[in-house]
């Protein structure tokens, strides 16, 4: 895993997280992780968008019948 630091943080800001991190019973270093790891989730945009690119790309594509499938596996058991 990759590491960060960051300069210069007014000091109000990282008694602001301070406060966050002892309110959830966390160390200050896994509250901004956890801050880190919100902000860093794609938009609900950037997945809308994707899940288009996906359904364009196999658009037509898809040709499995899958009621076959699911009766051979019935009459395996």
């Amino acid at each position: 895993m990759g590491q960060i630091l960051v300069r210069n943080l007014d000091d109000d800001v990282i008694e602001r997280l301070k406060d966050r991190a002892r309110l959830a019973n966390l160390s200050l270093e896994q509250q901004v992780r956890d801050i880190l790891r919100e902000a860093a989730k794609p938009s609900r945009q950037a997945l809308l968008e994707e899940m288009d690119r996906v359904r364009a790309a196999t658009r037509g594509q898809v040709t499995i019948d899958s009621t076959q499938i699911i009766r051979e596996e019935r009459d395996r058991r």
